[in-house]
């Protein structure tokens, strides 16, 4: 799974909307659906704000998986 299919499967898995989870990270929304589209990857922070928004690591946010 790609960074950018997970955080489209969060989202409709917590039933948000694009523009709730965009006014939750304090971005504009067509900022968040480039994240979601793959077409950009978002700064640290950001990264941090939608791991606590969806209560995961960075690590399962990122589809992060060590061996």
């Amino acid at each position: 799974m790609t960074f950018a299919e997970k955080l489209l499967a969060l989202r409709k898995e917590k039933g948000l909307t694009q523009t709730e989870v965009a006014k939750e990270l304090g971005i504009v929304v067509r900022a968040y659906q480039r994240y979601e589209h793959g077409d950009r990857t978002p700064p640290m922070e950001t990264l941090i704000a939608l791991a606590d928004l969806y209560d995961i690591t960075l690590d399962e946010l990122v589809c992060r998986q060590r061996h």
